[in-house]
Formats: C-alpha cells, structure tokens, sequence
C-alpha cells in the first residue's frame, strides 16, 4: 500500500511539473497541516507560520522542476519550510549567542538524571524557551537534524549547535520543573 502513496505522489509531482494547478492543490491539501506544525515550532507566531508555510508552496511550485526524487516530495517541501522559516527569524533578527560570548564548555556540564516528563509540560516547556533555545531544540529534536546539518541551515559552527543545544536542554529541563 505505500507503494500506491509514492506513486500518487509521484503522479501529483509529475503533473504538477507541467502546471496542473488541482494537481498542485492536491499536493497542497496533503502536506499543508504538516508544513504548518514545522513552522510554527519554528516561528512560535500562528500568524507568521501561516505566512512561512504559503510562501515555502509558493516556491517549492516554482521550483517543483528542480525536484528529482533523491528523497521523497514531503521532505523535499520539509527542507523548505524549515529554510524559509529560519530566514524569517533572521529577518526579525533573533539571532544565537556565539559560543565565543560565553565561557561555557560541554565537557563542564554534568549530565543531570532524566525522570519521566509529561508530554504537554515539555510542550509548554519549548514554548517558554527563549526563540534561539528553541529553534536548535526543534531542529535537533523534533526535525532530527544532525548539528553538523543545524550548523549549515543556520549557518553556525558546529561547536555552537552543540553548546546552544545544550543550554537549551538544560533551561528546558528547569522550565519543566518549574510547571
């Protein structure tokens, strides 16, 4: 059965390449929701997730004949969404602290013991997080980018994903206590 979803995707991909514009609809209606949730953990802002979201179909239609099925059309959109996204927070100038600001080194840190978390208060937690925090949060733990990846969409070094991970985790996890 996922064979018949690859292929209809396929098919919407193909026909939409030659401007079939309910083709494209179809791709829209099928991926909107989900481009949706990415922004807006992205953006925090309803407002400006809904405006990331119409922006990224608007270019990925654009540019659907650059699409060559090296991954699948979702995660294609997906890298999109995820790239306007950050180009919007850059835009309003939310920015990450440079590792070289800070006298913080991840070999200092000592891992503190994990209990088990209610689902909504980490949500919530991520939502309190201050915008930087929480993108590197999304990125690496719900987009599952690697912090090599993380380093390259937001153009940081790679030590920086990792410390700015790393802060986030921790003001997270005081974030959770505290609700």
């Amino acid at each position: 059965m996922e064979t018949i979803v690859q292929n209809t995707h396929k098919e919407l991909v193909e026909k939409s390449k030659l401007g079939d514009r309910n083709s494209q609809y179809k791709l829209y209606e099928l991926y909107v929701d989900a481009m949706y949730s990415i922004s807006m953990r992205m953006v925090g802002i309803k407002e400006d997730a809904e405006d990331v979201v119409q922006d990224s179909f608007i270019d990925a239609f654009k540019k659907i004949n650059s699409f060559k099925y090296e991954s699948s059309f979702g995660a294609w959109l997906k890298r999109i969404v995820i790239n306007k996204s950050i180009n919007h927070l850059k835009v309003k100038r939310i920015a990450l602290t440079p590792i070289e600001d800070h006298e913080y080194h991840l070999k200092d840190e000592t891992p503190e013991p994990i209990e088990k978390i209610d689902l909504i208060k980490v949500k919530l937690g991520i939502e309190k997080l201050p915008q930087g925090y929480k993108q590197i949060i999304c990125l690496y733990l719900i987009e599952g980018y690697d912090h090599n990846e993380i380093g390259e969409i937001l153009e940081i070094s790679t030590s920086t994903s990792k410390s700015q991970y790393h802060r986030a985790k921790k003001k997270l996890i005081e974030i959770i206590k505290g609700l």
